[in-house]
Parts: structure tokens; C-alpha cells; sequence
């Protein structure tokens, strides 16, 4: 099946030709069209019982490959796993509306940053109100910039536990069915956001901001998942994701891309979409992020500050077992994800393999 590797090494070059490119934005691309490629080099397997020979080239590890994380989002979601309390998880995400989306795009970092410190103190204030829970909270927060049909669409989803650390140190359950309203969620959001917003780029268009504060400004929250397990899986496919993986991308031909998407505007079918390759990597040069952004940030009891006292104490009060941390190997992950050993030899199942490297 094609890949965004093909359809960069096909018609990269010409688009940075036609097309002025951020420098993280190259190395995004050259990354991604050397990613095990011969030109990072990598080793050769020799197994030495049967003498079967296959070269391995490195990765390029880049966050915004496709072949890359899979083993980030599984190394990321076993150290996770640790700090899940054995209470609900609701699943919320703030949305802000298209008509701010070049602003957006032009001042990322800035924007992402202010996206962030909105949501963050929205929850934090909300939840922290006696009307709604009167407790402190922690929450996993993740950026995407992307719709299933790789257009620009920056939101952020947050993992929230259902319940907080009140100020006596008491943990504080909060309502079964959801975390706090949404339309309180969604306007306190939009104020906030926008209050911010005129104090950063006071120069801004007035009538941009009385357009945005008309709109309502889209907030989901989902209900609570079941079990802890739940949470890490669903955890992972949201942290490492890209804005296309490969398996998404159906053909490549004629100087165009055609692959699936979900329309969650037509009740949420699969359809397929078909764009030239020129648009497809404009699209997904959109999502290349700015270098050493953090797009993955824990907030309240889950933040950095105090976090091992106060997650200790929320483990204890809400009967979640406590468990010593063990760092999993990479190997131990890869067998994990993949389902099969790959220091064993694919011909013959010796486990004894010799390794040269290549010299590229």
C-alpha cells in the first residue's frame, strides 16, 4: 500500500520547488522520506544457525512520521498507566470556531500556547466552584491540529478524571453521568479564550472578535469510561497520532492521493476522498508543529509540582492499587504491538542472530 513517504519522494521536491517551506517544516519532510531508508543507515541480521540475511535501516523518529510512533505511544502509555485512579474517566474537547483559524496558523506558537492555558484554567476554575465540584483536579491534555479530511482544525482533548482533591484532602467524586455542563464549559471557554486573545494581540480586527464571541463555541464531553484499561487504549490513540496514518492512504495515481476519511458531518460514514498530491502534502504540512512545542501537557494533581505527594494520596483515597514503576524494555513493547519476537530468525525460529552494521 502507498505511504506519505511515496508520495513525498514522488512529488516532494517539486512542491519545495513551488512552495515556501518552515525550516521545521523541511525537516519534517526530508525525515519523513529517509525514514528506514539506506541513507540513515542501519545493520544487517544474520542468523547464525540458518545463515538468513535481512538489512535493517533506521528510523528517523521523527514526531510527525507515521512509521515512528508506535513505539512512542506504547513507551509513553506504559509510564502512563502508573498515575490512572481507579475512578471514571470523562473524555472532553474544546473546539474553536474556523473563523480564527488563520490567525491560528500564523501565529502557532502563541495561539497553541493560549489554546492550552484556556482549556487548562476553563477546567481548573469550573471544577474548582462549590456549584459544580469544589475540588482540584489533574487531566491529560493533547493538541491535534487536523479533521479527518487533513484540512486545519486545531482542538485539544482532555482525559479528566470524575472527581478531585478537595481542600481538606478528601477526594471528591463528581456526577456520574458527566463532568460539568457543557454550555458552562463551552461559554466560559469562549470568554475566556477571546479575553486573552485581546490582551495578547490587541491590534487584532475588532469585528473578528465580535464574530467569535456570537458563535457558540463547540465543547464534547463523553461518558465516563468503564475501566482504567480503557483509558490507556484510548489514551494511545490520541497522544502520538499524526495527521495521516499510512494504512488511511488507499492509492496513489496520476498525480493524485485517494484515501478514507470519516464525515462526522454525515453521520459519521466512512468515505473516501481523492485530492491531487500537491494539496494532499499542503494539507499535511498544515500539522508539522513547531520545534520542541509540547502538544501533550498534565495539569492539576497530575502536574509536575507535588505530583508524586498528591497522586499518592488520590491513589490511596479512591482504593487504587498501588504499584511500583518498572520500566519495560523496547524489545518487550515491539513483541507487545507486533505479537511476535523479532530477535527470533523469521526462517527458522533460531533466537540467536549476529548483527553487522551498514555502512551507507
Amino acid at each position: 500500500m502507498p505511504e506519505v513517504q511515496d508520495i513525498f519522494t514522488a512529488f516532494g521536491e517539486e512542491y519545495r520547488s513551488r512552495h515556501r517551506l518552515s525550516i521545521v517544516q523541511h525537516k519534517a519532510m526530508n525525515a519523513i522520506m529517509n525514514c528506514r531508508t539506506e541513507r540513515l543507515g542501519g545493520h544487517l541480521d544474520v542468523c547464525s544457525e540458518c545463515g538468513y540475511t535481512r538489512p535493517s535501516y533506521n528510523s528517523c523518529r521523527n514526531r510527525h512520521c507515521p512509521k515512528c510512533q508506535t513505539l512512542a505511544k506504547e513507551k509513553w502509555i506504559d509510564n502512563q498507566k502508573y498515575d490512572l485512579l481507579n475512578v471514571g474517566y470523562f473524555h472532553v474537547v474544546f473546539t474553536v470556531p474556523d473563523i480564527l483559524n488563520v490567525l491560528i496558523r500564523f501565529n502557532q506558537q502563541i495561539m497553541y500556547n493560549l489554546l492550552f492555558r484556556t482549556v487548562a484554567e476553563t477546567l481548573q476554575e469550573l471544577s474548582s466552584d462549590k456549584k459544580y465540584l469544589g475540588a482540584t483536579i489533574g487531566f491529560t491534555s493533547v493538541l491535534h491540529t487536523w479533521g479527518q479530511n487533513l484540512c486545519f482544525h486545531p482542538h485539544i482533548h482532555c482525559i479528566v478524571p470524575s472527581g478531585g482533591l478537595t481542600r481538606d484532602m478528601k477526594w471528591k467524586n463528581s456526577r456520574r453521568k458527566f463532568f460539568l455542563p457543557v454550555k458552562v464549559l463551552s461559554r466560559k471557554f469562549r470568554g475566556k479564550f477571546l479575553a486573552l486573545l485581546k490582551e495578547l494581540k490587541p491590534d487584532t480586527d475588532e469585528r473578528l472578535f465580535d464574530e467569535a464571541y456570537r458563535k457558540e463555541w463547540v465543547v464534547y464531553c463523553k461518558p465516563p469510561f468503564k475501566t482504567a484499561a480503557c483509558v490507556v487504549e484510548y489514551l494511545g490513540r490520541y497522544t502520538h497520532r499524526v495527521a495521516i496514518s499510512n494504512n488511511r492512504i488507499l492509492k496513489v495515481e496520476n498525480g493524485s492521493v485517494s484515501f478514507r476519511w470519516r464525515d462526522y458531518k454525515d453521520s459519521s460514514k466512512l468515505k473516501v476522498m481523492t485530492i491531487s498530491a500537491e494539496e494532499f502534502i499542503r494539507r499535511f504540512l498544515l500539522h508539522i508543529l513547531p520545534e520542541r512545542f509540547m502538544k501533550i501537557r498534565h495539569y492539576g494533581i497530575l502536574g509536575n509540582r507535588n505530583k508524586t505527594k498528591k497522586l499518592t494520596l488520590c491513589k490511596r483515597l479512591t482504593n487504587t492499587v498501588l504499584r511500583v514503576k518498572e520500566k519495560t524494555s523496547a524489545l518487550d513493547l515491539i513483541r507487545k504491538f507486533l505479537g511476535r519476537d523479532i530477535c527470533k530468525c523469521p526462517a527458522c525460529g533460531a533466537e540467536r542472530k549476529i548483527r553487522y552494521p551498514l555502512l551507507c
